[in-house]
């Protein structure tokens, strides 16, 4: 079948194309069959003229004008043959019979050009076939008149049942986008069970709901989750501060010690991971932000001269891009997070001394406002296809062989792509394996 085309256009389509076959077919028939009736009618009077001619015939000798002393219908030529040649001919015989005759003559009946002929041995009588060639075409023309009327009619028809046939498909149609579009509560309803669609119709609430209760046991094991996440980190926090503080104090009271370093290490490590996953918990309680209008370039020059300064056999440069400058309206402190994170995600995942851009651009939203685009460029082995569409997620990490000390906890990004829905913005990547990578983050421009 064609691709593209709408269900109800090949079904009108198909029923168009059997109907018009079935009605050429009866027509070409009927024509035929009403040619072979009037033919027949002609062989019979052909006959019947023979069987005069025979019997009322008084004298077969033709006249001295070489013609028959014959009575017959003013439509019948009559030739006497001898020899294979015309010796006499009717009265009104057309002359142009006698040019048309084949050589030999069969006997019997035969058509002749535009006459139909009897042929017995000697006597020839034909009848032109005019009338019967006019009716034929008539009844050809009326057959396709006919034919296109009922064609018309069955199109017309056929749209309007299949369209109405096709509706509750049509229904079923807009309430899967209204259930793609996310709203899984949403039934197909008033179908008949008994019917294809109906069966179909059930089918799919079945699936949906089964669907939406999956749904619904995924997010509260999620919520349950992020609780238990939200009161692990806070009782958590108490004691991380407790086992720092008396670190601190043992080095402070007895001097440095390896194992106790090991110990503070581990608890700030620990600590870190704890803030963490507070921050991802309050933003998932869509905890509000502050909203002050921030200057997004001041922020970034400061995060890539304190990161120019840490990592100095790199080359961490600045890019500024666009006529306004890039103004945001957000919190601060999250701001610099999502910077800080970009940049230590890029040097972290990057071999020594690769090239690190920090770029300010203008843009559009994904819902196609203004936006200010803050992307961090590396040229670092990138990222495989699978890799990249899992890259935001939470605790994971592409290099699987660094320990978590060394490759941290696998939650930066995910805070990077948390924060940047929270500004009303979004985050992604443009990578491919050995083409480095750009972590892209979108925030809505201040008026």
């Amino acid at each position: 079948m064609v691709s593209g085309v709408p269900l109800r256009v090949k079904l009108t389509v198909a029923v168009v194309l059997l109907v018009s076959v079935a009605v050429g077919v009866i027509s070409t028939a009927a024509v035929l069959v009403l040619r072979e009736q009037l033919l027949g009618r002609v062989d019979n009077q052909i006959k019947q003229v023979t069987e005069t001619l025979y019997r009322d015939m008084r004298d077969e000798r033709p006249t001295p004008g070489g013609q028959l002393l014959v009575f017959v219908p003013s439509d019948v030529s009559v030739l006497k043959i001898a020899g294979g040649q015309v010796v006499a001919r009717s009265r009104n015989a057309d002359p142009g019979i006698e040019a048309a005759l084949p050589q030999p003559l069969p006997v019997g009946l035969s058509t002749v050009d535009r006459w139909r002929v009897l042929f017995d041995g000697s006597l020839v009588v034909a009848m032109p076939l005019t009338h019967v060639e006019e009716t034929v075409a008539q009844m050809a023309w009326i057959d396709a008149i006919v034919a296109l009327t009922v064609v018309a009619i069955v199109a017309t028809a056929g749209v309007i049942v299949v369209r109405r046939s096709l509706r509750p498909l049509e229904q079923i149609e807009r309430t899967a986008e209204v259930i793609a579009a996310g709203n899984l509560s949403q039934r197909v309803e008033g179908e008949d069970p008994r019917t294809e669609v109906g069966r179909l119709a059930g089918a799919l609430n079945g699936m949906l709901a089964q669907i939406e209760g999956a749904f619904r046991a995924r997010a509260a094991s999620e919520q349950h989750m992020r609780r238990f996440v939200a009161d692990a980190g806070h009782e958590l926090r108490t004691p991380l501060t407790a086992i720092r503080g008396f670190a601190d104090l043992f080095r402070h009271q007895r001097g440095e010690d390896e194992l106790v370093e090991r110990i503070s290490a581990a608890a700030a490590r620990m600590s870190l991971l704890v803030e963490d996953l507070l921050l991802l918990a309050n933003l998932d309680q869509r905890r509000p932000l502050r909203n002050d209008r921030i200057d997004l370039l001041a922020l970034a020059a400061e995060a890539v001269q304190e990161a120019a300064l840490l990592e100095g056999d790199r080359k961490i440069e600045l890019a500024v891009e666009g006529e306004n400058a890039p103004l945001v309206i957000g919190d601060e402190s999250r701001l610099r997070q999502v910077i800080g994170n970009l940049l230590s995600n890029a040097v972290r995942h990057t071999p020594p001394g690769t090239a690190v851009e920090v770029r300010l651009l203008e843009g559009r939203l994904d819902g196609g406002g203004p936006a200010v685009v803050l992307e961090v460029a590396d040229q670092g082995p990138g990222l495989e296809l699978r890799q990249a569409e899992r890259v935001f997620e939470r605790f994971y990490r592409a290099d699987r062989s660094r320990s978590r000390a060394e490759g941290g906890t696998g939650l930066g990004l995910a805070i990077v792509a948390a924060l940047a829905q929270a500004h009303g913005g979004s985050a992604e990547v443009d990578t491919a394996p050995g083409a480095g990578a750009t972590f892209r983050v979108r925030l809505p421009a201040a008026d």
